[in-house]
């Protein structure tokens, strides 16, 4: 308890010492002694105490004294910038242009622009996108004039660049190798600003794009105080947009700007109370429609996983942007919890989870005459997940005789494909060569595919998983292409199997986890078993690990 007052006075007295603020990377590199902490990490460090003491809050990425003032933002002064450089990495590119517009009372009230002579070559490429030359940019003044002269005209004003930060990654360079010090104003990015106001509006945040979408007057042109002007018209119209939705202070429009892995590091305290067991897990947004459905071994350590500064793939992302609340299950197994996933996500139909193929979507392959079609009825030869794959696979067997369709598992059509594939060999015979080079990549992919549900339809087992219930077990019963739940009743009699598109998932989930079956499982043979399905005893449920004949392959079905 004292460590934790005694960090917060130190932050307290920071803060003071920097003027009334203090940026969090550098308030937490001071006071944990972290060098150059990443911006989410440093506000999740500083965030409880920040939320503890009322002499402090956070204004955007700073830390600052409650008693700070916070301008309306029809008050606030704003210094719209943008850089040209030599090249796209600051340890090594230098400036070569700025251009910056201020605006006073949201209105331009003056520019800003200049050469600057970066004092390396301009490259060839920057010179024909920018139109600039080395000889102009030689008799254009040394950086650090230039720098001095910027900051008095910012002096006082919030930093607006579209993806700041790069702009603020070469000036802070720059600062730094002239004076020691990086950019202490406030920096707003209009690009994280956009996505916030324009979701579902626009498809693309780039500079280019929201001045087509604004219709400004300025058309970005890579040069800097064009760029700049279309930024700040661009600026003023999300600034319109955020008045309409209630932001009337400089702080508020910092918070809706905030990039988005500090946004989402902010929302860990929605899986403060995740337990590490295995179960499921849902995103909802404000209106508690689901968002994302995924399952764990460890409910604390996967959500968590989110909320760090890696990124995640494109609808994940836009998911944990509109999270607001955060809902587990747990299970007694991660296979438990594995099929319960499968079951919410064709129940919920999240949009995070669209790419997962639903089973309505499955196709199988038939025979009919000389053709072979693609259909949702159930055959030998399916389910089929990729639709366009089986389309072409079909395609690819046209014409194939009963015998070569009989024996489709022993690829015995490909060898054909093959050798006319090889024929084509004339200049305009390229495209159709091309064609049935994709057909027979189809083709092969769906014959891998349907070896694999032929080894499922043989496996006859049980898997025994730990229950919620202390000391108890679920057994899930494998037999005749099917996965059956715990007292399900079983016809373990063997059957001529075609696999439904209902069960195809769960048998692939628990295929998944016999290639490589987690410490808690218990797999036994179901021969020799009751026709429930049910056990004779414990001691008679012998574990079994590598004997079981899983294809490797499978590994990458579970995630």
């Amino acid at each position: 308890m004292q460590l934790a007052v005694d960090s917060l006075d130190r932050l307290v007295e920071l803060v003071e010492e920097a003027g009334g603020r203090l940026r969090a990377s550098d308030a937490a590199g001071r006071l944990l002694a972290l060098r150059q902490p990443p911006e989410g990490l440093a506000r999740g460090l500083l965030d409880p105490l920040v939320a503890s003491d009322a002499r402090l809050r956070w204004r955007g990425s700073f830390v600052a004294l409650a008693e700070a003032p916070d301008p309306p933002l029809a008050e606030a002064s704003f210094v719209v910038f943008d850089l040209e450089t030599t090249g796209l990495a600051a340890a090594s590119a230098r400036v070569c242009e700025i251009g910056a517009v201020r605006l006073r009372r949201l209105a331009p009230e003056a520019v800003f622009e200049t050469l600057v002579a970066p004092g390396v070559p301009l490259p060839r490429p920057v010179g024909r996108l920018t139109g600039l030359s080395d000889a102009e940019l030689r008799s254009a003044p040394p950086l650090e004039r230039v720098l001095a002269q910027f900051t008095t005209f910012a002096r006082g004003a919030v930093l607006v660049a579209h993806n700041a930060r790069f702009d603020v990654g070469f000036l802070d360079r720059a600062l730094e190798r002239t004076s020691g010090h990086k950019v202490a104003a406030t920096v707003i990015d209009t690009v994280p600003l956009a996505r916030a106001l324009l979701r579902g509006r626009v498809e693309r945040t780039s500079l280019a794009s929201l001045a087509w979408f604004f219709g400004v007057s300025v058309q970005p042109c890579h040069r800097a105080l064009p760029d700049a002007q279309a930024t700040a018209e661009v600026f003023l119209r999300l600034v319109e947009l955020a008045f309409d939705r209630g932001v009337s202070t400089l702080s508020e429009l910092e918070e809706l700007a905030a990039p988005r892995p500090r946004r989402i590091h902010a929302k860990r305290r929605l899986i403060a109370q995740a337990p590490s067991a295995p179960g499921v897990y849902l995103f909802r947004d404000r209106a508690g429609h689901v968002l994302y459905v995924g399952k764990a071994r460890d409910l604390r350590a996967r959500l968590r996983s989110y909320f760090q500064s890696s990124r995640q793939r494109p609808a994940v992302e836009a998911a944990l942007d509109e999270l607001e609340r955060v809902e587990w299950r747990v299970a007694g197994s991660e296979l438990a919890a594995a099929l319960d996933e499968v079951r919410l996500i064709r129940a919920l139909r999240p949009p995070a989870n669209a790419r997962t193929p639903q089973p309505e979507q499955y196709v199988y392959l038939h025979k009919r005459g000389a053709r072979v079609v693609v259909s949702r009825v159930p055959s030998r030869y399916g389910p089929l997940r990729r639709r366009a794959h089986a389309t072409r696979a079909a395609r690819a067997l046209k014409g194939c005789t009963d015998e070569e369709f009989e024996s489709l598992l022993e690829r015995s059509p490909l060898d054909r494909l093959r050798e006319r594939l090889a024929s084509l060999t004339e200049a305009h015979e390229e495209y159709e060569a091309r064609d049935l080079r994709r057909r027979i990549a189809s083709l092969e992919r769906v014959i891998a595919r349907l070896e694999r549900l032929e080894a499922l339809k043989e496996l006859r087992l049980r898997i025994l998983a730990p229950s919620l219930a202390p000391g108890a077990h679920d057994c899930f019963v494998v037999c005749n292409g099917r996965l059956h739940d715990p007292g399900e009743p079983v016809e373990t009699r063997r059957t001529s199997v075609c696999i439904e598109a209902d069960d195809v998932d769960r048998l692939l989930v628990a295929a998944s986890f016999l290639a490589h079956p987690p410490p808690e499982l218990v797999v036994v043979p179901l021969e020799g078993e009751s026709p429930g399905g049910g056990m004779a005893g414990p001691d008679a449920a012998p574990t079994l690990r590598a004997p079981l004949a899983v294809p490797v392959e499978w590994r990458h079905e579970r995630r």
